[in-house]
């Protein structure tokens, strides 16, 4: 997809974002990125309009790339669905839940192929939710069953604030660049895990 979006104009957003949480209007928790623009930029320009996006609980840079209008977004952060926004009209939807897209996005992906459906699917997930059985086991049903299916794995190199390798070892980048339905890419955040690194009482 061509969005005209430019890492400028992502990163513009997320400082957005992190003022209006600074200045409270936003009361519930909230996931900020930055550093990733480019690669993101990349990948969306494979994705197409009426392809599917499972995306993470920081997924308002995925949103804007998947063609939601600015203020849509927004509009649902300020409606306290930072970590759970989704976009139906835009096949874009997100979990919360550390793996929790994986599985779905897997189904979806079968049904697409059991329908002979052209749609392809892309799973967002993190380093930390890499490694959990259930992005594991649907990564490697998706690889037995050839779903159309592509994980995009970010890796910030960080659990949380642990280091993912003083957690889970140092195998991440072999195991998805060893598979056929993984993209890898390594950033750094200049954002805080969560939140903007300052206590905010409501």
């Amino acid at each position: 997809m061509e969005t005209g979006l430019t890492p400028k104009d992502l990163r513009e957003f997320e400082l957005e974002v992190f003022d209006l949480f600074k200045n409270k209007k936003i009361a519930s928790p909230i996931h900020l990125r930055g550093g990733n623009e480019e690669h993101l930029i990349r990948i969306f320009k494979q994705i197409k309009h009426e392809d599917y996006c499972f995306a993470t609980w920081a997924s308002h840079l995925e949103c804007l790339l998947k063609g939601v209008p600015r203020d849509q977004v927004i509009s649902s952060i300020l409606n306290n669905k930072s970590i759970c926004l989704s976009f139906k009209e835009y096949n874009i939807l997100s979990s919360a839940i550390v793996g929790g897209n994986a599985p779905i996005a897997v189904g979806i992906a079968m049904g697409l192929k059991l329908r002979k459906q052209k749609q392809k699917v892309w799973c967002f997930v993190g380093d930390m939710s890499f490694y959990t059985g259930a992005v594991q086991e649907s990564l490697r049903y998706a690889e037995v069953h050839d779903l159309p299916i592509t994980f995009v794995v970010a890796d910030n190199h960080k659990s949380v604030e642990t280091p993912t390798a003083a957690v889970w070892g140092n195998d991440i980048k072999r195991i998805a660049t060893d598979s056929s339905k993984c993209i890898y890419y390594e950033y750094e955040n200049c954002f805080p895990h969560a939140g903007i690194g300052e206590k905010v009482l409501f």
